[in-house]
């Protein structure tokens, strides 16, 4: 039984990243009063541009191929700013229905960039040369038991992703930004009163979650899928679960990430481990999403979203 754990842990940490940092850029929408639930195209539009970013540069710096990754992280970051734009736009100046301009951003997404990648390809898929490499922390992989579990087979971007989630606990708890974010999302009115743009600050809550979608969409290439396919096998879905799971603050964020991309990897590398072998295929293959929609049921009632998530801000209502 341990030695399957100790098989499936540095997996499950390599599938949370993904959704951990995309669940947290759906955090600063939603903290500032703005539903995003495009997590999953925004995830698409990084995915896509990292790997054209990558592929190009790793093609022409054959020497430097780790650089060329992280200039495709910047890329995706950049992209999925962009894109966010026009949700940011809609919701905001528009004043037009959330849901639906996110669910209009999940399927231009879809669209738009397997139509870019047939025209650049042929074929509709983006292969990179390679990803990121799994390396053990020196010395902490040693440490018994510990070692074995949180610091083998890691990425760069594991600790890059904690360390963000750190920074993004302080800044929402600690930092008169993250005061005014919040009270846009909670009393939009009164923040108004107060002196703070509701605006601009949904403006930069939205562009944050564009940007961290986009990262999470590219680091899925670079670590796990290795090439752009069009899909991201609905991660952006199971990440905005994860954000309404984890009550909107981002260490429980991080926990139901971890928790969700445990079972995805279960799932994942079942029919490889003897001990996972015995049970059906397709049992393991729903045990992610069955999880998921039980964890909404059971914290639905007790769910502590911004008051004003999804409300068109109106400056003159009190």
């Amino acid at each position: 039984m341990w030695t399957t754990i100790e098989q499936i842990f540095p997996y499950a940490i390599m599938f949370t990243i993904p959704l951990l940092i995309t669940a947290l850029g759906g955090l600063f929408s939603e903290r500032s009063g703005v539903v995003n639930i495009g997590l999953e195209g925004l995830m698409i539009m990084g995915s896509f541009m990292g790997a054209y970013v990558t592929f190009k540069l790793q093609t022409a710096w054959p020497d430097n191929q780790a650089g060329a990754i992280w200039v495709g992280l910047l890329a995706a970051i950049a992209a999925g700013m962009l894109f966010s734009l026009l949700h940011a736009f809609a919701s905001i100046h528009l004043s037009a229905n959330q849901v639906i301009s996110g669910t209009a951003i999940n399927m231009i997404a879809g669209s738009l960039t397997v139509f870019l990648a047939r025209n650049i390809t042929g074929s509709g898929n983006i292969r990179i040369t390679t990803g990121f490499q799994p390396f053990d922390v020196p010395f902490l992989s040693k440490i018994p038991i510990i070692g074995d579990l949180l610091f083998t087979k890691t990425y760069p971007t594991t600790w890059l992703i904690l360390l963000v989630v750190a920074l993004s606990a302080f800044i929402l708890k600690k930092t008169a930004f993250g005061l005014r974010l919040r009270a846009c999302g909670e009393y939009p009115q009164a923040a108004e009163a107060a002196g703070v743009n509701v605006r601009r600050m949904r403006y930069i809550g939205v562009l944050i979650s564009g940007g961290f979608s986009g990262l999470g969409g590219a680091i899925l290439l670079v670590t796990i899928a290795g090439e752009f396919t069009g899909t991201v096998a609905g991660l952006g879905f199971l990440s905005l679960a994860a954000l309404i799971f984890g009550q909107w603050r981002p260490f429980g964020i991080l926990a139901a990430t971890f928790f969700f991309g445990f079972a995805s990897t279960v799932a994942n590398v079942s029919q490889v481990i003897p001990a996972l072998a015995v049970f059906p295929p397709f049992i393991l293959k729903v045990f992610p999403y069955v999880v998921t929609l039980i964890a909404l049921v059971l914290f639905s009632k007790s769910s502590q979203a911004p008051k004003a998530a999804g409300e068109v801000f109106d400056s003159g209502k009190r």
